[in-house]
């Protein structure tokens, strides 16, 4: 692994840094709800009743949009940059090193691509450019109560009637469906045939009669995801992307994304940066513990993973500018950023003693407005989500050590 920018390299990266010190806006700046939370980050904005949070969302929207860095990774006739892998890298870095907020989410990383390659020509032109102008915002219709890590379980019915579904089931962990227009979604349209296949990709909007949204608060009090109920929701079957009974393989489109998980690794990074520098200040004396060593070398331990992960992601950018496609190693960068991230909150959080106990950010007891016993609640379930860590151990063994199957 070469570490270094080429001269190509170091000219992009130079480029991204002079087009976010341009054209970054202030609110996102100071990282103040304009980072990748639902609840107070870009699509919140771009939805909000405060007129200011709007134009701000909309201006850094078009601003991303000119250069066609919405969507780095989408070929340039369809609006997107064309960036490399390796270009992707230095931009996703660039961008997590001052936490600027991603507009397009799952339009850009999931429904693009599969119109992309399985829509037509009518629903590439209906759909493409909404999600580069920021108009349109995308939610994820797979996850069901009853398939989750088993996705082709899923049981949301779709009966056709002429030229409409009749849709009827229920989808769990619908991510920001409070702050999205449409909704794209799995069902099944034929229940005799084996499971993965009689399932057809259809796209609605999130206000069909009949679909309702319901939010899903989290222990942490946050409302990230919903749940999503289809009581006769009708969808015309010109909604549907590709052929009726493929959805399974549809929905697994995906285009050559960098899948480095650099912001992940960024963000930990950024998160201890701005702990030292508090405990450097008078008022983050006032919350240091009086036993401080007794934290401070996990503190360490964790500076030090971070870097690991940091290069783990460095290993994944590089095997696919070899033009490779990670296997085992991607579930090692997954299970190990996942883990890293309980382990840093829990750090995090013993670094206030008792005081990492408040949860009110406007208290004047809550150090760093009680940011770190929130993520230690929130971490809870990233061992969980986007393959659970037993399943990626199970891919490592078998894929990377060559284990036989149990």
């Amino acid at each position: 692994m070469d570490w270094s920018d080429s001269p190509e390299q170091a000219a992009f990266r130079q480029e991204v840094r002079e087009f976010i010190q341009k054209e970054l806006p202030e609110r996102y700046r100071a990282g103040d709800d304009g980072g990748e939370g639902f609840e107070g980050g870009w699509q919140a904005d771009r939805k909000s009743d405060d007129p200011v949070r709007r134009d701000t969302a909309m201006q850094w929207a078009d601003a991303l949009s000119k250069k066609g860095w919405i969507a780095p990774a989408w070929p340039k006739e369809y609006g997107g940059a064309g960036l490399s892998t390796i270009e992707q890298f230095i931009y996703n870095q660039e961008m997590a090193e001052v936490a600027a907020p991603m507009p397009g989410g799952m339009g850009v990383s999931m429904l693009g691509p599969t119109v992309i390659v399985h829509g037509t020509e009518e629903q590439k032109a209906e759909h493409l450019s909404k999600i580069l102008s920021g108009e349109v915002a995308w939610a994820q219709g797979y996850s069901e109560p009853g398939a989750g890590s088993d996705l082709a379980s899923l049981q949301t019915r779709a009966v056709r009637d002429g030229d409409e579904y009749v849709l009827n089931g229920q989808k769990i962990w619908t991510s920001g469906g409070h702050n999205a227009d449409w909704l794209f979604a799995l069902v099944r349209t034929d229940p005799e045939a084996p499971k993965h296949r009689g399932i057809s990709f259809v796209v609605m909007d999130i206000k069909s009669p009949g679909l309702t949204l319901r939010p899903l608060i989290n222990m942490g009090w946050k409302h990230h995801f919903n749940e999503t109920f289809f009581e006769d929701v009708r969808v015309p079957v010109k909604n549907r992307i590709g052929e009726e009974n493929r959805g399974w393989y549809v929905g697994m489109t995906l285009l050559d994304f960098e899948r480095s998980g650099i912001a992940g690794a960024i963000s930990y990074k950024r998160g201890i940066e701005e702990i030292k520098k508090f405990l450097a200040t008078d008022e983050g004396k006032r919350f240091k513990r009086a036993d401080w060593n007794s934290v401070r070398l996990e503190m360490a331990d964790r500076a030090i993973e971070t870097q690991i992960l940091f290069n783990f992601a460095f290993r994944i950018v590089s095997i696919q500018n070899r033009g490779l496609v990670p296997n085992y190693e991607a579930s090692v960068n997954k299970m190990y950023g996942a883990e890293l991230h309980q382990r840093l909150s829990r750090t995090n959080t013993k670094a206030w003693g008792l005081y990492g106990n408040v949860w009110d950010p406007k208290s004047k007891h809550a150090p760093m407005k009680a940011e770190h016993v929130q993520d230690y609640v929130g971490s809870v379930p990233h061992t969980i989500f986007s393959g659970s860590n037993e399943i990626q151990r199970n891919v490592i063994a078998t894929r990377g050590l060559g284990l036989p199957r149990g």
